[in-house]
């Protein structure tokens, strides 16, 4: 750890990365029916003021350096400390930049998106309020500060995902994220139990050092990352808890975009690399993460296939993409998961908001069979939105293709099976990206008359973030190539300061051959363009058009309704407890708790009725009284 004297100059542009978002939460909340439209300028300033801070850091700490230090003491009993303090490294960095960066370009899209919203200004402190949790998330040098940021953006997705809050469905989904949330939290919070009771604090230093003293694969080890583990299952929507996800579509497309891209789903993925010693220490964890991983991956991308909300499409595939992140964490490859972590926050968000583009055109319709032919309206809509779906199919040279690249390649190397499901996940991927963009882009328009006077490109606040994101979705896996292109890899040796430990924990990988390498980077190429092919030869040759649930029998019927997990959970789980909670109501509220309620307010009415009748207000009735007891008193005292 670096000199603090040396790096003081950093802890004020370290502080006012979260506290910039946190002031424009509280002037827009507080000011924003007076501020009008220029609240969204606001919030959006704050949030690139933000951004210029993590530029000025990661400009300071380069050369392997960082930064801790505590702010304030903030629990202390018997040898433990638990201080509130920030870490800057080079893993922090990264995200500082994400959430920072794309979170300003959706502040930007928002203000046109949001125009004409009666809550403008209260979707803007949302959003500021969204941003400044996620900071305090990835910036904290504790699990007790990443917990607070852990919650934090667990209550905003709530107010987010249900901004529309008159729409009851809408509001379903948000208490749906919020519990399924609730369950992943518990796990977290259960680790972080083991942690201060077996590991002796919250701090990361503190921890990875008495987690190197122990035995590897430990029992302790093994709980408490199991734990973790949950904890980032239900933030990062991996199976089983991974429904709330596509049901978070019902927010404004700039939260799904928020949401989805460089945030709050990647918090798990980001609380297991920064635990990367902890995990290495856990391998039978590290392989339940991998099978959870690319059980997800695989079972959401099919999933995918069947869905026509055009959101929906997009959210499966966030799913999928996270079980890949969470494979390459699995494979111990933490680099190359944050790496497809880093790409997929410019494609995903292109994705998204590009979605929200056509919604925009489409007079907020979101089904892609009454689409059709919206490249000749919306030509800049439809450019970048092809840029992000070759990005997230993997094709060279566009982002996705080096991230998926790595961890494939990871695959390879730890088990052949498992490279093949990757593979065949991202096979998949590519054909519904390309199903949806030839069914929304393509052929001729299936809408309405009035839907189709109403189509046109969308402001230039909406295109201009589509437009930059298109670009870093080109661009940003030149900072991660391969051995064949290049003997250093950026970005893993930006991030190597920060798994140096664990790296000597396991045994170093095995450098695959360059003509291995060519190999798998060929085989993925012509799987993607396999699969793009067969999707083009069903929706533009043969103008193939989805068939309505009704029509579907079979597997394709299993499939498009997402094989009734959603409806095996309500049976398994929601009836059962509102069956119980309802017998408690009778049981337990009415005639146990209702009933001593009742039984002390008749206890008091009677009470107060008997007294009230010797409550004569005759002053020589209550001399006799007084008289009497004292007789009563002295004849008590006197026979004892």
């Amino acid at each position: 750890m670096n000199n603090i004297t040396e790096l003081t100059s950093l802890i004020t542009p370290a502080l006012m990365v979260p506290l910039l978002p946190l002031i424009g939460f509280f002037v827009v909340a507080l000011f924003g029916k007076k501020l009008g439209h220029a609240s969204g300028w606001i919030a959006s300033l704050m949030i690139l003021a933000s951004f210029i801070c993590s530029l000025f850091l990661f400009n300071g700490l380069s050369g392997g350096k960082s930064l801790n230090f505590d702010v304030y003491e903030w629990i202390k009993f018997g040898e433990v400390s638990l201080s509130f303090g920030f870490l800057i490294d080079q893993l922090s960095l990264v995200m500082l930049l994400v959430i920072t960066g794309i979170g300003f370009l959706i502040h930007i899209y928002s203000i046109g998106y949001m125009h004409h919203d009666e809550g403008f200004s209260r979707f803007f402190s949302y959003l500021n309020l969204f941003i400044f949790f996620m900071l305090l998330l990835v910036m904290g040098n504790s699990y007790l500060v990443m917990f607070i940021g852990w919650e934090g953006v667990g209550l905003c997705s709530y107010l987010l995902i249900g901004f529309w809050f008159k729409n009851p469905a809408y509001n379903d989904a948000a208490k749906k994220a919020f519990i399924m949330n609730r369950i992943g939290d518990l796990g977290f919070l259960l680790g972080m139990f083991m942690l201060v009771f077996y590991f002796g604090g919250l701090d990361y230093g503190i921890v990875n050092q008495s987690a190197m003293t122990m035995e590897k694969g430990s029992g302790i080890l093994v709980l408490t990352t199991l734990l973790l583990f949950v904890g980032a299952t239900g933030k990062s929507a991996q199976l089983p808890l991974y429904t709330w996800l596509p049901d978070a579509m019902a927010g404004p497309t700039p939260v799904s975009a928020l949401i989805h891209a460089a945030t709050m789903v990647t918090a798990g993925i980001y609380m297991i690399a920064r635990s990367n010693i902890l995990f290495v220490l856990a391998p039978f964890t590290l392989e339940i993460i991998l099978v959870i991983g690319v059980a997800t991956s695989l079972f959401a991308a099919i999933i995918g296939i069947k869905q026509n909300d055009i959101k929906k499409v997009l959210a499966y595939s966030t799913v999928s993409q996270l079980g890949l992140m969470f494979a390459a964490l699995g494979l111990g490859a933490f680099e190359s998961g944050m790496f497809h972590v880093f790409t997929h926050a410019f494609f995903k968000a292109l994705l998204f908001l590009g979605a929200g583009s056509v919604i925009h055109a489409m007079s907020g319709e979101q089904d892609i069979r009454n689409m059709g032919g919206l490249r000749k309206y919306t030509k800049v809509t439809f450019i970048t939105f092809l840029i992000g779906s070759l990005a997230i199919s993997g094709i060279f040279p566009f982002a996705g293709f080096f991230s998926k690249d790595e961890i494939l390649a990871a695959s390879f190397e730890h088990n052949k099976i498992v490279w093949i499901l990757l593979s065949i996940s991202s096979m998949i991927t590519a054909f519904y990206m390309f199903r949806l963009v030839f069914l929304t882009f393509y052929g001729d328009f299936r809408g309405t008359e009035e839907q189709k006077h109403h189509l046109h490109e969308s402001p230039a606040t909406i295109t201009i973030p589509l437009m930059v994101l298109a670009v870093l979705s080109i661009v940003g896996g030149f900072i991660g190539l391969p051995a064949v292109f290049s003997k250093i890899h950026s970005f893993k040796a930006f991030l190597a300061p920060v798994f140096a430990d664990s790296k000597t924990l396991v045994e170093a990988a095995h450098e695959h051959s360059h003509s291995t390498e060519w190999m798998l980077m060929g085989i993925a190429t012509i799987a993607a363009l396999i699969s793009i092919g067969y999707a083009w030869s069903l929706y533009i040759s043969k103008k193939v058009i989805p068939e309505n649930d009704s029509e579907l029998s079979g597997f394709s019927k299993w499939v498009s309704n997402k094989f009734y997990v959603d409806e095996f959970y309500d049976a398994v789980f929601v009836r059962p407890f509102k069956v119980l909670s309802d017998l408690f109501l009778v049981l337990f509220d009415k005639l146990i708790i209702d009933m001593l309620v009742n039984l002390s307010a008749l206890i008091v009415d009677v009470t107060g009725r008997t007294y009230r009748l010797i409550q004569t207000g005759n002053t020589g009735f209550y001399v006799f009284a007084m008289v009497i007891s004292v007789v009563v008193f002295l004849f008590i005292q006197i026979i004892q």
